[in-house]
């Protein structure tokens, strides 16, 4: 099992010092990557609902600082060795397709291919329309087409593209990822997250507190993975050569241990607790798990990294 932590992209911990060492820190305890979040501009009055709250209100609030997710993942991976990182997730609408390619390609060609695209079609109308991204209402073909435009500038020696919103020929594009290919994994539940997945995706990336697609215990995350295969099935995917990895919104011991239906509310509890979920989760294929450990400071952060290498990683 594979086991990430999330980077401080929001909030007072993107402060350069607090940042570099929360990063250092996490390859130095030997997670095996870290999760790289998504927003440029979040305007201050929003209608949209966030997806994964039962209220649909957004946890980071309308006012907090935001790293760009591209700019910090190169910091990052300029900063470490070993450690992957994972966009969790791009919105794919947010950035023009050819030039998010060439940024993509040139963060896996310099960390040598440490670069997991973890890509999503975004949820808040309003941050498209205050950056003068692609329109939200085509947002899915948005970003099927981006993600057709940047396979084949990494893949063909002279690529040409004739969509709906990208055009290009005879053009040169160097250098290639490191990695062939970059690996995708295609965050969301929904209908047309699953058929994404199984359309062109190395991973499944869901979280479980979506309200419309709870996998937020054993029972449920089987009802999930059994309607995930099924769209595999119908695309003639073998499911098994797709990674599954899962988002955890918290950490142990910030929730106290609950039941839903009877059954355990995966990731609440002490690390007991968390240790029998993640084997649980093993046990059903699933290969990635991240976490978030993120605290008022960075000492708190570390200290909160540490308690998780030392009660959970180092005992699964």
């Amino acid at each position: 099992m594979r086991i990430g932590f999330n980077a401080p992209t929001t909030g007072p911990l993107i402060e350069p010092d607090s940042f570099v060492r929360i990063i250092a820190e996490g390859e130095a305890l030997g997670f095996d990557y870290v999760t790289i979040s998504d927003h440029i501009m979040v305007p201050r009055n929003l209608d949209s609902k966030y997806p994964y709250t039962d209220t649909g209100e957004f946890p980071a609030g309308t006012q907090a600082a935001w790293l760009d997710q591209l700019g910090a993942t190169a910091f990052i991976a300029a900063m470490t060795k070993t450690l992957r990182f994972v966009l969790s997730v791009m919105v794919v609408p947010h950035r023009p397709a050819v030039l998010t390619a060439k940024l993509l390609s040139t963060i896996d060609h310099l960390s040598k291919g440490r670069l997991t695209l973890g890509i999503g079609v975004g949820w808040c109308r309003e941050e498209f329309e205050a950056i003068g991204a692609a329109p939200f209402d085509d947002r899915g073909h948005v970003t099927d087409e981006w993600m057709a435009a940047c396979r084949e500038l990494w893949t063909a020696d002279y690529p040409t593209f004739d969509g709906k919103y990208v055009k290009f020929d005879d053009v040169t594009f160097l250098p290639k990822p490191t990695q062939q290919p970059i690996p995708i994994w295609v965050g969301g539940e929904s209908a047309p997250a699953l058929r994404r997945t199984a359309r062109y995706a190395q991973g499944w990336y869901p979280v479980g507190t979506n309200p419309q697609f709870p996998m937020n215990t054993v029972g449920r995350f089987k009802t999930q993975l059994e309607r995930f295969r099924g769209f595999c099935d119908r695309a003639g995917r073998d499911p098994q050569e797709i990674t599954l990895a899962l988002r955890v919104l918290s950490g142990p011991g910030q929730r106290p241990r609950a039941t839903i239906d009877g059954e355990p509310d995966m990731f609440s509890g002490a690390d007991a607790d968390w240790i029998g979920d993640i084997h649980a989760l093993q046990d059903l294929g699933v290969a990635a798990v991240d976490v978030r450990l993120l605290r008022r400071s960075a000492d708190e952060t570390i200290e909160a990294m540490r308690r998780f290498r030392d009660g959970v990683m180092a005992r699964l």
